[in-house]
């Protein structure tokens, strides 16, 4: 082959054996182009068909040209959890297949296709039928542009490298009589058939190659160097090109494993001797790695980092830099060991590497670092001895994590396909729940149960293709007892579990008790007897019995609690256990805790913060905020906030109680009452009082991962104002309004749809409204913003606009928005722009409308950030004819619905830009509220 010039960085021959359901060579020829990022491939597979089935096409997996549209799965799942950057790359950071074409041995030329629904997925169409045992040799010529890495961490790098995995076309997995059809959605869970693997490569002088196969330089002249790789048995490999490598060597008598991961300032001799303690330890506990080398890149555990650790600053890190290094290593050791080792579908059966990989995690830090807490040597300091969060044990945040997702009513099933998990189920909440629910196996029947099964299952995938059932299997031939409830219960649902004791009594010796089963859900269940922080008795008891009494010999315990360690993936832990001494037997004492902290089973919490809110009639407010939100949501919860206004010199503040009810089997999955009041400045000399008593109801749809979100509101608005000298309307001070709403939502990077319909009634008027909004971002990252408002009294006997449809600025007569001055006419808090009611940017001289009113406001990108906006509409007025109304100007959309600038430009005002007095018309958009801005960086996870 004619390779060798300028551009070439390495010409690959690749041989490939398929051992289960087929086999294939394929010699590849591979001619990398620096400048344009691209791999002209050559490639040839011998397909041998062991299954029962005849086929008349063969599925291949072609990963890297997901990166070719925007309107791949890859980019709906990017989409999806509002990562733009794909969306807005170049085209030339965008990866793709290109030019591919097929023949077979006789250099026929095959048909095949890919669909626009899975452009990642190529089916060939075979000339003659494939009968069982019988092979076919197909040739393959492909180009395939390298994506850029930062969308993935994988591809090519800034510093002229390029880190591949799924880069070259292979025969995907055939399970129960066909191909596995998986997409590329970002989730490292490719399913290639196994093979063995024979490369011979070779690159240019100035770059370095790591790789997990078996490799030897064989060659090496002025210009290239020539290597050899084989790898036998497995299902795929990485490959890092370096110009200056990165991969530091560490052997011991079992493998070799190259690592670039960074450890700070761990020295090299401390690594050393963590990866031989992680690698003898895992060999000991599942079994030896099956092959003689492993990667444990940077990139890898970039991909899949151990969230807590990753979200600190470093100059804040609480752990030593040895011990740091060694969790990373691990965790990404693991997760190799586990998808290089395990032949199952690592889509549909992503639990059991989760699960393997958690279990091993935490018996290692068992063993290991029996007294690390959570959050390190911070939990030494006596300042924060009082912190639950602080003071937990390391391995007690997996459950605590689990716990988030399911308080929230987000949980899945740990069986469910990992391309329907929620982001935050599946790269934490689901993964530690699967370890957990290993564990609390282990522990029931005891270990070394899961050791052995798992085990057994390792070496069995030496052999064979394996699906969980086999895993079942596995598990099932270790014990006698029956553990069918752990897959039907733990794996395939949802179900959460929660026991409390009941009717307890004792006598010096003894202790009997029931156990109330909250939730119906008979799985079995450990009780300790706990006596001065120290276990004196622990027993597991099977619940399947209802009103069974239980008796123990007491042991001196003090207080029985259930599931004291932990090992059952419990929903509520705070009704777990019972004194058995003492005058008051239940009584939680208050615990104080300064800002939020983890619930603490053994207290009544009471969280406080110093707090500064601002308006321009209040002025600047400190205060004390008193609750019980922490970190896991709870079903009541209260919010007090007394402030005070240091520039009226009066008591302001707000306070809500609410009371959360979730419904796990319904669309309907939360239904939230509420009672809340607020108590601030609307005037500089006048006060207003809320009360709005609420019930809210969310509805979900069944795929958890849809964006979609709707609610009811049902609530009766009471206000009661303060006349005020200096704002003078005609309305009433006291009233009371009937609402309800209903708001139907999707959103995403690329779509935003949103309906919104409005009932509201009162004594003195009755009004019903309506609002659209759509948002497209187009492939060109054009954007384009429309919305519909329309609105019309049902009756309106009111003498004045402070109940009227507003065209720019809504009076917010509910005070549901946080107006920074919402009764200024004039001044900067004056141009504060709320989109609501007709929204319009423009002041005009038609603000109101008291019979109906129906607007419309659009816009579209200019460039990047900067869009042209428009506004037209009627407005109707009694006694006057409609009133058309219209604007336009400059949006900077510096960030959506958070901070934006409106510049002016035509109107029924004329040319507003030329008029005098320009900078008083500028609207603009502003959060102050940190309660609003979470969301913007959470929206991605749930």
């Amino acid at each position: 082959m004619k390779l060798f010039h300028k551009n070439i960085i390495f010409i690959l021959v690749l041989f490939t054996s398929l051992k289960h359901f087929g086999q294939h060579n394929s010699h590849i020829v591979v001619e990398v182009s620096t400048e344009r990022k691209t791999l002209t491939i050559q490639q040839e597979i011998v397909f041998f068909n062991q299954s029962e089935d005849t086929l008349t096409s063969i599925v291949l997996n072609d990963w890297i040209n997901a990166y070719s549209s925007k309107t791949s799965p890859l980019a709906k799942r990017f989409s999806d959890e509002f990562y733009r950057g794909f969306h807005l790359a170049k085209d030339e950071e965008r990866g793709s297949t290109n030019n591919l074409t097929i023949s077979n041995f006789d250099k026929t030329v095959l048909s095949w296709e890919r669909t626009k629904k899975n452009p990642d997925l190529v089916t060939v169409k075979l000339g003659n039928k494939l009968a069982p045992n019988q092979k076919i040799t197909l040739h393959l010529a492909y180009i395939v542009k390298v994506p850029s890495d930062k969308f993935t961490s994988y591809g090519y790098t800034d510093n002229g490298g390029m880190n591949l995995k799924n880069w070259f076309i292979t025969p995907a997995r055939y399970e129960n009589h066909a191909f596995v059809r998986n997409s590329n959605c970002n989730l490292d869970d490719i399913a290639n058939a196994f093979s063995d693997f024979e490369i011979r490569l070779i690159i240019p002088k100035n770059l370095e190659p790591t790789t997990d196969l078996s490799s030897s330089q064989t060659q090496q002249t002025e210009a290239f160097s020539f290597y050899k790789l084989t790898g036998t048995n497995r299902t795929d490999f990485s490959l890092f090109l370096e110009p200056k490598p990165s991969f530091r060597s560490y052997k011991n008598s079992s493998i070799e494993v190259l690592t670039n991961i960074k450890g700070n300032k761990a020295d090299e001799i401390n690594k050393a001797i963590a990866i031989d303690r992680i690698v003898n330890f895992t060999n000991d506990l599942i079994g030896k790695y099956p092959f003689e080398k492993i990667t444990v890149s940077q990139t890898d555990y970039n991909r899949n980092p151990f969230y807590g650790l990753n979200q600190l600053p470093s100059f804040i890190v609480p752990f030593p830099d040895d011990f740091l290094f060694e969790i990373k290593f691990l965790k990404t050791y693991l997760n190799n060991y586990l998808k290089n080792s395990l032949k199952l579908d690592p889509r549909k059966d992503n639990w059991i590497y989760d699960g393997i990989q958690v279990y091993v995690m935490m018996r290692y830090i068992e063993e290991n670092y029996p007294n690390c807490k959570m959050m390190g040597r911070v939990s030494d300091y006596k300042l924060f001895k009082g912190f639950n969060l602080l003071n937990l044990d390391f391995n007690e945040q997996y459950s605590y994590f689990y716990l988030l997702m399911a308080r929230k009513n987000l949980d899945q099933p740990l069986g469910a396909s990992k391309n329907t998990l929620i982001k935050f189920n599946e790269q934490i909440a689901s993964k530690y729940r699967a370890g957990l629910s290993l564990i609390y196996l282990d522990e029931y029947i005891g270990t070394p149960f899961m050791s052995k099964s798992v085990q057994q299952f390792n070496a069995e995938n030496k052999e064979k293709q394996t699906t969980r059932t086999d895993f079942e299997t596995a598990l099932k031939s270790n014990t006698k007892k029956e553990i069918d409830w752990f897959f039907n219960t733990i794996v395939d649902s949802r179900e959460i579990i929660d026991y409390k004791f009941s009717n307890v009594s004792k006598t010096k010796d003894s202790v009997a008790f029931s156990i109330r089963n909250r939730t119906n859900v008979s799985v079995p269940i450990p009780i300790y007897g706990i006596k001065n922080d120290t276990i004196v008795f622990k027993k597991w008891i099977e619940t399947t019995k209802k009103d069974s009494i239980y008796i123990f010999e007491r042991k001196e315990a003090q207080k029985i609690v259930i599931n004291y360690k932990n090992e059952v993936p419990e929903f509520n832990l705070r009704n777990n256990w019972k004194k058995i001494e003492g005058l008051f037997p239940n009584n939680r004492p208050v615990k104080f805790a300064f800002v939020k902290d983890l619930e603490d089973p053994y207290y009544n919490q009471i969280i406080y913060a110093p707090i500064l809110t601002y308006n321009v009639y209040d002025g600047l407010s400190p205060g004390m905020r008193f609750h019980n939100r922490a970190i896991l949501n709870r079903p009541f919860v209260y919010d007090i906030n007394p402030t005070y206004s240091i520039k009226s010199k009066t008591m302001t503040g707000s306070a809500i109680f609410m009371v959360n009810k979730d419904y796990r089997d319904s669309n309907l999955f939360n239904v939230r009452y509420s009672v809340s009041g607020n108590y601030f400045h609307y005037a500089p000399d006048a006060t207003y009082l809320k009360i709005n008593p609420m019930v809210l109801m969310q509805l979900r749809a069944d795929d958890f991962r849809d964006n979609r979100k709707r609610m009811i509101y049902v609530r009766q608005v009471v206000v009661d104002r303060q006349k005020s000298a200096i704002v003078i309307d005609n309305s009433l001070e006291d009233y009371s309004v009937f609402n309800v709403k209903y708001i139907n939502s999707r959103t995403e990077v690329t779509n935003h749809v949103s309906f919104t319909g409005d009932v509201q009634f009162s004594g003195e008027f009755g009004k019903i409204s309506t609002e659209i909004q759509f948002r497209k971002l187009f492939e060109n990252n054009r954007q384009i913003n429309l919305r519909m408002f329309a609105g019309s009294f049902l009756y309106n006997t009111t003498n004045s606009d402070f109940f009227s449809f507003a065209l720019d600025r809504p009076t917010d007569y509910l005070f549901d928005y946080a107006y920074l001055g919402r009764s200024s006419s004039t001044g900067l808090v004056s141009q504060e722009f709320i989109m609501a009611e007709g929204g319009f940017k423009s002041k005009l001289d038609t603000p109101y409308a008291n019979q109906w009113i129906t607007t419309i406001n659009g816009g579209y990108t200019i460039w990047n950030w900067i869009e042209a906006y428009g506004d037209v509409g009627f407005v109707k007025y009694t006694q006057q004819k409609p009133h058309f109304v219209y604007d336009s100007g400059i949006r900077f959309n510096l960030l959506t619905d958070y901070f934006e600038l409106y510049f002016p430009l035509y109107s029924n005002n004329g040319w507003e830009i030329a008029q005098p007095h320009y900078g008083e018309k500028i609207r603009f958009v502003v959060t102050l509220n940190p309660n609003k801005l979470v969301p913007l960086f959470t929206r991605k996870w749930f």
